[in-house]
C-alpha cells in the first residue's frame, strides 16, 4: 500500500512538466507544409524576383553611365618642375631694324647654335662632332638648325634677351632668336664611334673584377649654310605670318 502511494505521488509531480515540456516540443500551427502551390504564399513563390515593380521603372529611367559620363579628354601636358621653357621672340623690335641691316652687309657670319641643349659657335663650312648620336637620323640628311642665341659678323652682333641671375626663372627658361632672321643648314656626315674601352671594377675585400665595355658612337654635322636674312625679306616674313594668324 505504501508503496502504490509513493509510485502515484511521483506521477502526479511529474505530468505537468511533461505536458509542458509536450506543448513546448510541438506548437500547434494552422499553416499546410505540403507542397502544392496553391498553399505557398506568393511572397515564396515570387522570392527569386523580389525587386518590385517601381524600382524596376526608376532603374529603366535613371540615365546610363556612358550617356550621363562625358569621355575622357586627353591628358593635357604638364612639364616636370625641373624642364626648360624654350621662349622664341618674334616682334619686330627698332634694333632688329636698326641692326639687321648693317649685319647683313658684312660676309662671314657666326651664330651660336643649340642643338639638344648643347650650344655650339659656328660658321658656314664648320664639322660639328657632337658628344652623342642623334636618333632618328642618316648620312645624307640636311637638317634645319633653328634654335639660336647670338648671330654676329665681325662687327655686329645681334642676340636674344638673357635672363637675370639669382631670378627665380632663371634655369628654367630660355630666349632664342626668331628662326626667321638666318638660314643655318647641316648636312649629317656620318657616325663616328671611338675606340673600345675597358675598364676593371671592383670592390674591397672582393677577389671578383668586373670588365666594363664602352663604345660611344658620335654624330658628325657638317655646315652647309649660315645666311642672315635681310630686313626687307624678314619684314615681308613678319607681315605674312600676322596676316595669316588674323585670318585664323
Amino acid at each position: 500500500m505504501a508503496l502504490f502511494a509513493r509510485s502515484m505521488r511521483r506521477s502526479l509531480l511529474d505530468t505537468p512538466s511533461t505536458v509542458s515540456r509536450l506543448s513546448f516540443r510541438a506548437p500547434i500551427t494552422t499553416v499546410s507544409h505540403t507542397l502544392e502551390t496553391g498553399n505557398v504564399p506568393d511572397p515564396l513563390i515570387q522570392s527569386g524576383q523580389h525587386v518590385s515593380q517601381a524600382l524596376k521603372d526608376k532603374v529603366a529611367a535613371a540615365p546610363s553611365i556612358t550617356e550621363a559620363t562625358p569621355a575622357p579628354s586627353s591628358a593635357a601636358f604638364k612639364p616636370t618642375p625641373n624642364s626648360r621653357e624654350d621662349i622664341v621672340s618674334k616682334h619686330l623690335t627698332p634694333s632688329i631694324k636698326q641692326l639687321l641691316p648693317l649685319l647683313h652687309s658684312q660676309p662671314s657670319h657666326y651664330a651660336s647654335i643649340h642643338i639638344h641643349g648643347h650650344p655650339y659657335l659656328l660658321t658656314a663650312g664648320d664639322t660639328l662632332r657632337l658628344p652623342f648620336l642623334m636618333p632618328d637620323v642618316k648620312p645624307g640628311d640636311i637638317l634645319r638648325l633653328n634654335r639660336a642665341t647670338h648671330i654676329g659678323s665681325r662687327d655686329y652682333t645681334l642676340k636674344a634677351p638673357e635672363l637675370i641671375k639669382g631670378n627665380a626663372d632663371h634655369g628654367k627658361k630660355m630666349f632664342y632668336l626668331d628662326e626667321r632672321l638666318f638660314t643655318c643648314r647641316a648636312r649629317v656626315v656620318g657616325v663616328e664611334s671611338e675606340p673600345l674601352r675597358i675598364e676593371e671594377k671592383t670592390k674591397r675585400r672582393q677577389r671578383h673584377v668586373k670588365h666594363v665595355r664602352s663604345k660611344h658612337k658620335y654624330t658628325v654635322l657638317k655646315i652647309s649654310e649660315l645666311e642672315v636674312t635681310s630686313l626687307p625679306e624678314y619684314e615681308k616674313l613678319v607681315n605674312r605670318a600676322a596676316r595669316s594668324g588674323s585670318a585664323e
